[in-house]
């Protein structure tokens, strides 16, 4: 960076825009001029400074430092805009490193001559004070907006991971990532888990009588029907299409056989609105019925491939005993 003589329009600056025009004439004469070319770094970050900058021409960027040593864009600064004041007013390193995108004249202000104001024109001080706590305040509205919606974004992207995007139950990863953690926790030696796993009776039939969009909606009442069924830190879970499962942790045969049955009955008494017809914009009302097996770990299991084999195996059996009942596996 280089010092050059220039003309600098400070009453575009929020920094000044409380002072009257004899104030500004007197402020105006401490700042010097300076001129950054393309690249150059105005400070870094974790720098102690002793500089207020004005941007007057040009244009800034801010970066930090992130985890795995590589720099990450912040935001950019342009004309009018003030920044180092925290170095100054509250003697922090700098928050982040400084460099000129483009060929840019810029104002400085060190923190002696900050002070001197204060004390020599205490009212005018006050002025420039009361500008950077608007700033500042402003900056962190922005902020603060900025992380809630960053995070309103992260759990977005967080369930879309997890879950399954037609009926907001689990998805099948999220459910075999559930049973491993409680198989590789070692007091899985002293705790029962049960893993239902259903379909829906005959599901084809109602896609080729009604249309994919009745089986879709079947589908969908099935699931809510399920989630109804369960506890909070039951873990429900369609795995695709018409095939689901449970994973209810602390939960022996006994109390898992009532609560498939519970889901059993209440699928087969709902009563289900549909298209009459493909494509068809009169309705009708169906039944749906279910079938579910139920394997218990440690008993029938001892990883997260066989837990899932056992309850499937029982489901087989269901199945093959005529549907719509329950069985657990031996």
């Amino acid at each position: 960076m280089s010092e050059k003589n220039v003309s600098v329009p400070l009453e575009e600056s929020p920094l000044f825009s409380g002072l009257d025009e004899k104030e500004y004439k007197i402020v105006s004469l401490i700042f010097k001029p300076i001129h950054a070319a393309k690249n150059d770094v105005i400070f870094k970050e974790g720098d102690m400074g002793d500089d207020l900058f004005i941007l007057v021409s040009g244009e800034l960027n801010a970066s930090g430092l992130q985890s795995d040593g590589t720099q990450r864009w912040l935001f950019n600064t342009y004309p009018g805009e003030f920044f180092g004041e925290m170095s100054i007013i509250a003697r922090e390193p700098r928050s982040a490193t400084i460099t000129a995108s483009e060929d840019s004249v810029l104002l400085k202000l060190h923190a002696y001559d900050f002070f001197n104001i204060i004390n020599i024109l205490p009212e005018t001080g006050y002025k420039m004070l009361k500008a950077i706590g608007k700033v500042q305040n402003q900056w962190l509205d922005q902020s603060s907006k900025s992380y809630n919606d960053l995070t309103r974004w992260g759990e977005t992207a967080r369930r879309r991971a997890i879950t399954d995007e037609m009926t907001g139950l689990y998805n099948h990863r999220f459910l075999n990532e559930s049973i491993k953690e409680r198989f590789d926790n070692q007091s899985m030696n002293f705790r029962v888990m049960s893993l239902l796993m259903m379909d829906l009776d005959k599901i084809h039939n109602i896609n080729d009588k009604y249309g994919t969009k009745a089986g879709d909606i079947v589908i969908t009442v099935a699931s809510e029907i399920i989630r109804s069924c369960l506890r909070p830190g039951d873990i429900p879970a369609r795995l695709s299409g018409d095939e689901f499962a449970v994973l209810l942790p602390d939960t022996d045969s006994n109390d898992a056989f009532k609560v498939a049955e519970r889901i059993r009955a209440n699928i087969e008494s709902r009563l289900i609105e549909v298209p009459k017809s493909p494509g068809s914009q009169e309705n009708t009302h169906i039944f749906t019925r279910t079938s579910i097996g139920i394997a218990i770990a440690p008993f029938h299991a001892g990883t997260t491939a066989e837990f899932e084999e056992a309850a499937d195996s029982a489901l087989r059996k269901a199945k093959e005993n005529g549907r719509n009942r329950v069985e657990i596996f031996e």
